[in-house]
């Protein structure tokens, strides 16, 4: 295990690097309703300076609503979130975390209040997603404690967005499928981008608007690349979903409380 996080940090150091190109710009978006109200899929079509383009897929709800999230374990792999959102009374989920070569989830996991992997001291590791008391919050890993009892955290990282601006220092040169969780002061967020690097990711959500008009304050890039999915089951009971193309250890869904 440490040389394999060794190698993980190693790897990720080399993201650290470069900018993104160009300012980007939203060029269409539409919503469609799931059965809870308040509880909305946005597509988005965005475009940058320099030719860019990117599709942003999110599933957005007002962060005290009638709402949560869910942490959705998968320990064999055999469910994908196509399977495990619904079976587990969600309405829309994406891919969770980070997970090593044996499987088992890096970095904190809590689940119905109980910590079920302990908290990771690690680069790469810089936010918590959590939900509790009927709020949902990024947190950097060094503003989080125990004590606040959430009921469900995932920790990944690298947090995209901070304070409303993109972070800097986020490589620009490799593109892969994103996932993230994103807050606002009264929005929270749950969803996927198309191939583009970190850097890009950052700056599209740092620029990009929620359906009530609200910038991203924080963002938390998820276990990406191939691990990417996402699941959304609009108000006909009809879906929109994405696949992940391996098998996933856990699932970050939104359910009614």
């Amino acid at each position: 295990m440490r040389n394999f996080l060794f190698l993980f940090a190693f790897i990720f150091w080399g993201a650290l690097s470069a900018d993104a190109g160009g300012e980007w710009i939203e060029q269409g978006s539409h919503l469609e309703n799931s059965s809870v109200a308040g509880l909305v899929h946005e597509p988005i079509q965005m475009t940058s300076q320099d030719g860019g383009e990117a599709t942003v897929e999110l599933a957005v709800f007002p962060a005290k609503a009638n709402l949560t999230l869910r942490l959705i374990d998968n320990p064999t792999g055999s469910a994908d979130l196509r399977e495990a959102a619904p079976a587990h009374g969600c309405i829309a989920g994406v891919n969770g975390g980070y997970f090593d070569p044996g499987f088992a989830p890096l970095g904190l996991r809590v689940s119905n209040g109980v910590v079920v992997r302990p908290i990771l001291r690690a680069r790469l590791m810089t936010g918590i997603l959590l939900a509790k008391s009927g709020a949902i919050q990024i947190l950097r890993t060094s503003e989080f404690s125990i004590r606040s009892k959430p009921t469900v955290a995932v920790q990944c990282g690298p947090l995209l967005v901070d304070g409303g601006r993109p972070v800097s220092g986020l490589n620009g040169n490799r593109p892969a499928r994103r996932t993230f969780a994103a807050v606002s002061g009264e929005r929270a967020a749950l969803g996927v981008c198309s191939e583009t690097s970190l850097a890009s990711a950052a700056e599209i959500l740092a620029a990009l608007r929620l359906p009530d008009q609200s910038k991203v304050v924080r963002a938390l890039n998820l276990d990406g690349g191939s691990s990417t999915a996402f699941w959304f089951k609009r108000s006909d009971g009809s879906v929109f979903s994405i696949s992940e193309i391996k098998n996933v250890r856990d699932f970050v869904a939104i359910a009614p409380k």
